[in-house]
């Protein structure tokens, strides 16, 4: 059978003992060698081999004393942008802090630890400085245990090869766990290697918006950083959302994405019909779609437009004079007598005249596809048409009303707008760094709509760097995914990577994404997507469990010991036994409820196709004091 070679640690350090032994062993015979009391060809190898010995047992103690000491953690490190770059040199590797390879070997240590209290394996400060390994240990009012990372005294900065990222990354973690600090040190990483970044943020971090804007200032030319924050309009860009298209279908589709699920997807089908209907009009009149305009026609009627189209078909149809044939001059003037029926008061009399002679008079080898189902629309009930897009109209109401309405419906010929009009075909050809705060806290309901049609723009673009050929890398950074997760992003994880796109999720809790997406199972299915997977401190049980199944198991051995006695009648009739049995079983790599004593920045993480790492991130500060702008490794 296949043993693991290990020694238990957590103990005394009786090897220094030992070494004191030989010491004065060695001592002994270097004196009766020097009196004379023994001869010197047989005293100076016997005190050479004292000395040899003495030195590999206090070796042995100090590696004890070192692995003892590092149980008191490691402090939390602040290092510059300056101090970044130096373990970033490499664009084609992935810095990912400061720690080690977790192997099944730190497993057994945890596992026994959890049996014993660790501050009794502690050791003296001074013994502490004394060793110099650890200069900076946890300090006792910071949250989580320190002996976690403790388990291994040495430690190195993490690197990862970029393209192990292909796949996707999650960041799971509690509030105030590090997910942002985590994400400040992979953003500032994508600026410095030249990626187009977009950021999308639904709780506006202040901090993690200056760290993106300092990486663009130190990496990049000085208009690579542009913002869209919903509440301060006047300080960011425009996005238009519906300007990148193939089919005019893709905006439909856009449009659904953002609209509220419904059990039997009669209302979802038909409000992507009812955008649909409209998309297509404006482009048959060569009009640039944008939600303004959808809203406009979706909540006032098709009327405008189909009067529009009519028009241009009969031009093309009919000729020049087509008002002037007998048939259609016949029905214009019933159609102002009020002979015929207006659907809606929107209708003019001119278009109830144009609609009834297409629907008499044009062959139907001769009619439009998009007409015939403009005219649909405008034959429908109007009270049942309200009704069916109930759901669609507060959508588009919330993301067109006001300054929201200006930012992303932009219009070109506004001269009194000076914002720049961007949308990601743009900010992908010029390089930019897209930070997008979506003001949540204020307004989720916004807030889910803009992160969900900004997704879903995404990942039409992903579709259009794929059919056409990947252009600049993409890293796409979404925090609390649970808020703006949608199919197209699911898309996006799914087959992005093919489109040049990597991308990073953050989240709380399984629970979240759940809720969101209905179920966990299609939490599970949307995470199964991410190659990558990086835990920081979390208290909820089926994200742990999640976690450690992605971690896997490992075999510990369990130290068993027996000791029985006994005596009977009989005067001096004593018998005892002792016994130890060494036993073998599967447990996980890393147990459940450690990842919720992490303490704050420190994590597990399963990269590379589930190598197991134990790191930390070092916080990074944007503007350092001057003093303490340089940093150096631990």
């Amino acid at each position: 059978m296949l043993m693991r070679r290990y020694e238990m640690p957590w103990r005394r350090a009786y090897e220094l003992y030992a070494g004191a032994v030989w010491a004065l062993a060695m001592m002994f015979f270097a004196a009766v060698g020097a009196a004379g009391w023994l001869p010197i060809p047989l005293a100076a190898p016997l005190a050479l081999l004292c000395l040899v010995m003495g030195l590999l047992r206090v070796a042995q103690a100090m590696n004890i004393l070192v692995l003892r000491a590092s149980l008191g953690g490691r402090s939390i490190q602040v290092i510059s942008t300056t101090a970044l770059a130096r373990w970033c040199k490499n664009p084609a590797d992935v810095f990912l802090g400061f720690g080690f390879e977790w192997r099944p070997v730190h497993s057994q240590r945890l596992y026994e630890l959890a049996k014993v209290d660790y501050r009794e394996f502690a050791v003296s400060p001074r013994l502490l400085g004394w060793l110099g390994h650890v200069r900076h240990p946890q300090p006792d009012a910071e949250i989580g245990l320190p002996y976690i990372h403790g388990v291994e005294p040495r430690e190195v900065p993490l690197h990862r090869p970029l393209q192990n990222f292909e796949g996707g990354t999650l960041l799971v973690g509690t509030t105030q766990s590090g997910k942002g600090v985590a994400l400040a040190t992979l953003i500032t990483q994508a600026v410095k290697r030249g990626d187009v970044v977009i950021v999308v943020d639904p709780k506006n971090s202040r901090r993690l918006r200056r760290v993106v804007e300092r990486a663009c200032e130190d990496y990049r030319e000085p208009d690579t950083f542009i913002e869209f924050h919903p509440a301060f309009p006047e300080k960011g860009v425009r996005l238009d959302f519906t300007f990148n298209w193939q089919k005019p279908t893709e905006i439909a589709s856009r449009i659904q994405s953002i609209m509220p699920p419904d059990t039997a997807g009669a209302f979802s089908a038909f409000g992507w019909d009812a955008v649909n209907v409209v998309v297509q009009g404006l482009v048959e009149l060569e009009e640039r779609p944008n939600l303004v305009k959808l809203t406009k026609y979706i909540e006032g009627g098709i009327e405008p437009v189909l009067e529009a189209s009519l028009r241009r078909f009969y031009d093309t149809k009919l000729g020049a004079g087509w008002r002037e044939t007998p048939d259609m001059k016949k029905m214009l003037h019933d159609a102002h007598r009020g002979s015929m029926k207006r659907p809606s008061e929107a209708a003019s009399a001119d278009l109830v005249a144009f609609v009834a002679y297409y629907e008499h008079h044009v062959a139907q080898s001769q009619r439009s596809k998009v007409l015939d189902a403009q005219v649909r629309t405008f034959r429908h009930n109007r009270e049942h048409y309200q009704k069916i897009t109930a759901n669609l109209l507060p959508v588009l109401s919330m993301l067109t009303s006001g300054d929201l309405g200006r930012s992303l419906s932009p219009d070109p010929f506004d001269a009194a707008d000076t914002r720049p009009i961007m949308n990601f075909e743009k900010i992908e050809r010029a390089g930019h760094v897209l930070y997008m705060c979506l003001d949540s806290l204020p307004d989720p309901s916004v807030a889910t709509a803009i992160g969900a049609l900004a997704l879903a723009d995404q990942a039409a673009r992903a579709g259009m760097r794929y059919n056409l050929g990947v252009f600049r890398r993409i890293s796409l950074f979404v925090d609390e995914v649970s808020n703006v997760i949608n199919l197209p992003l699911i898309e996006i994880l799914n087959k992005g990577a093919e489109g040049g796109i990597f991308t990073t999720c953050a989240m709380q809790t399984l629970a979240d994404l759940a809720k969101r997406l209905g179920s966990e199972d299609a939490a599970r299915m949307a995470l199964g997507n991410l190659n990558n997977l990086i835990a920081l401190r979390t208290k909820d049980r089926p994200t742990q469990d999640f976690v450690v199944e992605t971690f896997g198991k490992t075999a510990i051995h369990t130290m068993r010991v027996g000791l029985s006695s006994g005596a009977d009648a009989h005067l001096g009739d004593f018998s005892s036994s002792y016994s130890t049995q060494l036993t073998e079983s599967f447990e996980e790599m890393v147990p459940a409820e450690v990842l919720g004593k992490l303490p704050n920045l420190q994590y597990f993480a399963s990269v590379s196709g589930g190598r197991i790492i134990k790191g930390r991130f070092p916080i990074l500060d944007p503007d350092p004091p001057a003093a303490n702008a340089s940093s150096t490794a631990p």
